[in-house]
């Protein structure tokens, strides 16, 4: 079925408070997918991000944000009062996420909404501590620990803590039970909360696509409760950490830094973590786009210490074994293989086993003259397809800095003797929406033809990613049923 969505990122939706959520604007947005003829909604991971902001370097793989919980519905249920949320200071530009404003002010609030909440005590609290159990003890009392340590990473705790010795776990929980209990709490409203907004979105006739990114962030619950799963020293550091070589675009490749997985370990275990991992990710999503996909079939590994990724050397992935254990255990799930860059053999037999629909990005097709499985005539049904994803510049910002022969390149393909500025971009998304791929999936920057500044992601940049938000009322009016037609010429 020929289906079209939107990707706009849960912090970049609008809200009164810093940061997207799960707030009013984020069911409106809904609304407005349903009235624009969409369905689909694909967001960003959605776990909890500590230095650098980024969703794929969280505290937790199995976690959530506690920034996304909407502090509106924390008001409402009588645990919060207007008042004490309108005195935080969470940034003055609505067009931007400030991040340290946000994280001083969020985690107050949300402890005296804690406090309010431990004197009555949901009914459905202790059946999601009971059901969440295989993971968010590990994740409360890490992060309680991590407080008590001024915030160090887990491998420069005292060794006791470090090497996860039983007495000295058994003293941490009796010494931090407050903040376990409040990081509890912040899990408990993110899912309640993330599980309405999600209903609401399938009931109206919106699948939710999330993110699940390869890696996890060494700096996390998983590597310290679970050490066995990756590629350790003794003394916990990393053998290998991940990233990709040197290219056109990178002189120096990138240095991701997250730790590589052990697959020999996890092919012992029948790969129980990776099965608990996607069954998780699919109660929470309607799709899965897995991250770096060509990683499963071999993976970069930069040797520790080493200032870039140079000197990484390419090893084998589990293939498609992982994915069979993965069918065995919870069938055939709905998945998207990101298989973007550069691809051997390898990886295209891997992506054809699976049977999984690759990614195309339609800003990469007009880079050369020669030959390209980006240009929309070279696509088959079984893919998904992008005017730019949230690594890429916008579509207008892309060309604004495209050179010459790409740009004629484009007017050639897409017959245009010239581009008008004001609907440029609305060329590109015809293109991508005419295409024989099965779903078509659009920034909403695109739609809006908005230029480099509203950019989501640089790769291999520090500072200024992933803070761009929509601007309440941003969204004109019209912009529904111009996309609405546009999805209904294209049979979509």
């Amino acid at each position: 079925m020929r289906e079209c969505g939107v990707l706009l990122p849960i912090s970049s939706l609008p809200s009164k408070y810093g940061i997207g959520c799960f707030s009013k604007e984020a069911y409106e947005f809904v609304d407005f997918l349903r009235d624009a003829g969409q369905k689909r909604w694909q967001i960003l991971p959605m776990g909890p991000t500590g230095y650098g902001d980024s969703p794929y370097q969280s505290f937790s793989t199995f976690a959530g944000n506690p920034y996304f919980i909407d502090l509106g519905r924390l008001v409402s249920e009588g645990l919060l009062s207007w008042e004490e949320c309108d005195r935080c200071d969470f940034g003055e530009r609505e067009e931007r996420v400030d991040y340290e404003k946000v994280h001083a002010n969020r985690f107050p609030l949300l402890h005296m909404a804690y406090e309010r909440f431990r004197s009555r005590r949901e009914d459905g609290y202790d059946r999601f501590v009971k059901e969440q159990e295989f993971w968010l003890e590990d994740y409360c009392l890490y992060m309680a620990i991590k407080n008590q340590q001024g915030g160090k990473p887990w491998n420069e705790w005292e060794p006791a803590l470090r090497d996860r010795q039983p007495e000295a776990l058994e003293e941490a929980k009796r010494s931090c039970w407050e903040d376990i209990e409040f990081y509890r709490f912040q899990q408990y409203e993110f899912f309640k909360q993330w599980n309405d907004l999600h209903s609401y979105a399938n009931r109206n006739g919106i699948r939710i696509i999330g993110d699940l990114p390869i890696y996890v962030a060494f700096d996390s619950a998983d590597t310290w409760s679970m050490p066995k799963l990756f590629q350790f020293t003794e003394d916990h550091k990393p053998k290998a950490v991940a990233g990709c070589p040197p290219d056109g675009f990178t002189a120096t490749g990138q240095l991701w830094g997250n730790p590589v997985y052990d697959w020999e370990y996890h092919r012992s275990t029948g790969y129980a973590w990776w099965i608990q991992r996607v069954k998780s990710c699919l109660k929470m999503f309607d799709t899965l786009r897995i991250d770096h996909f060509r990683g499963f079939d071999e993976y970069y590994a930069i040797p520790y210490g080493h200032p870039t990724a140079k000197h990484g050397v390419w090893e084998k992935g589990p293939g498609i074994e992982l994915f069979q254990s993965i069918w065995e255990a919870i069938g055939k799930a709905d998945i998207i293989a990101e298989d973007l860059g550069f691809l051997t053999e390898s990886v295209l037999k891997l992506l054809k086993d699976s049977g999984y629909p690759g990614m195309k990005v339609l800003q990469f097709a007009f880079d050369s003259r020669e030959s390209s499985d980006y240009l929309p005539h070279t696509y088959t049904p079984n893919c998904v397809v992008y005017t730019g994803t949230h690594d890429n510049d916008t579509t207008l910002g892309w060309f604004l800095k495209a050179s010459k022969e790409c740009r004629q390149f484009a007017r050639e393909y897409l017959h245009k003797d010239a581009f008008d500025i004001d609907t440029l971009t609305w060329d590109f998304i015809a293109a991508a929406m005419g295409s024989v791929a099965e779903l078509c999936m659009i920034p909403i920057q695109d739609y809006l033809g908005l230029d480099s500044d509203a950019r989501i992601n640089t790769p291999s940049t520090a500072g200024g990613n992933w803070n761009w938000r929509l601007r309440p009322g941003q969204i004109p009016e019209g912009l529904a049923e111009k996309m609405k037609a546009m999805a209904r010429l294209y049979d979509r």
